[in-house]
């Protein structure tokens, strides 16, 4: 399928793993940044998260990260300060992002990436990586 799909990924995240898979398995090849070696602009983090519908601060992973070393906590830190300390540690940005012409998501549990990927485009089960199933045999999101 030919659709125009990039996720900020992280290879060692079985959350942001799983995403990738189910992107694949409705057979569309993304656009795949490995953010923390290539992080976004502090535009287009800015963008991604607005687009998703988050605060900045619901954008901010705080486990395993510098989050409380570095206070941001601090409900006085700006939107703006808290944007510059995600691109100085991007281990600071939660993931996956996917962004996709339907929409943008942070894709946190991983299946909610389907709601920006057109639903005929899967074909047959898919299970994460954990053994929850996904999709049936169909290829019809599993509720």
């Amino acid at each position: 399928m030919n659709m125009d799909v990039t996720i900020y990924h992280n290879p060692a995240c079985g959350t942001s793993r799983n995403t990738l898979a189910l992107i694949r398995h409705a057979g569309i090849e993304p656009k795949v940044i490995e953010y923390l070696k290539t992080p976004p602009s502090q535009e287009e983090l800015a963008a991604m998260i607005r687009d998703a519908g988050l605060s900045v601060r619901e954008a901010i992973r705080n486990k395993g990260t510098p989050y409380a070393e570095l206070g941001l906590d601090d409900p006085a830190f700006s939107d703006e300060q808290l944007l510059a300390a995600m691109l100085e540690h991007p281990i600071l940005i939660n993931r996956p992002f996917v962004i996709t012409p339907m929409g943008t998501r942070l894709a946190r549990p991983s299946e909610v990436v389907l709601d920006i990927l057109p639903a005929h485009a899967f074909k047959g089960p898919f299970v994460k990586e954990d053994g929850e199933a996904v999709l049936d045999e169909k290829g019809r999101r599993i509720v």
